[in-house]
């Protein structure tokens, strides 16, 4: 696992497996290459593992083929207790609804080294960092803004922009906290509130970001929490932009106005 495992520790995994001989061998074989190994017989005992708290896997590796709850149903609902790699594993190929709705699958027998194989691919597909400002992106439209100059007087228009600043504000603190407790939901329907009134006011950099944010919500996957991450200190550039504006725009009404 040394390539893995150069810059952060070894995983932690849930193995689930109905056939105990499989089970047992893969278990010691994760164990002795190092990993922290919990086990279910069966996909009811492995969610009720996530539910308790038992473990915090950052893998999940479960046979393809298994009684009860199993296959892409058991994927469906290990993604709601987990933001784990979700890894399929049989000793044939993998049917093509489980092999669609995991992240990867390994052949049985496999080892140690596979498994850190398919976890490091996994890191390198991992959707690229977003910037706050893409080429020829503008922090507000100028025909929004010549057009709000046109229906009302400039005091009228400042204190949009204004209010739009604050509120942006705002939004950023809660989208923190709903990272911060994983709620990707929560997440989205602020991405959702920012794309709506920023694109109103024609502010490109905080729409887009708020989108992006819409996106990453509605996704039931781990990566898309540090994707939020990332979005949240984008959006916080593109709000500093729109505050720069408002003091190039109105220099003479923002004077001694706070960040």
């Amino acid at each position: 696992m040394r390539g893995l495992t150069a810059n952060k520790p070894l995983p932690a995994v849930l193995l689930i497996d109905d056939d105990m001989v499989s089970r047992e061998v893969l278990a010691t074989l994760l164990t002795m290459g190092g990993l922290s190994v919990h086990t279910a017989a069966d996909g009811r005992t492995a969610l009720e593992l996530l539910t308790q708290g038992s473990c915090a896997p950052d893998a999940i590796l479960m046979d393809a083929r298994m009684p009860g709850l199993s296959g892409r149903d058991l994927i469906v609902e290990l993604r709601k207790l987990s933001r784990a790699v979700v890894v399929a594993m049989s000793g044939s190929d993998a049917p093509a609804d489980i092999a669609a709705a995991a992240d990867g699958f390994l052949l049985k027998p496999f080892g140690v080294e596979e498994l850190a194989r398919l976890l490091e691919r996994r890191e390198a597909q991992k959707r690229p960092e977003v910037e706050a400002n893409e080429p020829g992106e503008p922090v507000v439209k100028a025909e929004t803004l010549a057009q709000l100059r046109a229906m009302m007087p400039e005091k009228g228009v400042r204190r949009i922009y204004a209010v739009m600043v604050a509120d942006l504000d705002q939004r950023m603190a809660a989208l923190e906290a709903a990272i911060g407790r994983g709620d990707l939901a929560e997440v989205g329907r602020i991405g959702h509130a920012i794309k709506g009134g920023c694109a109103m006011a024609g502010a490109a950099q905080a729409a887009r970001l708020g989108e992006r944010l819409e996106t990453a919500g509605a996704e039931a996957w781990g990566n898309e929490l540090d994707n939020s991450r990332q979005l949240l200190k984008e959006l916080r550039t593109a709000h500093r932009n729109l505050e720069r504006m408002l003091e190039a725009e109105f220099p003479a009404q923002t004077q001694g106005m706070g960040g």
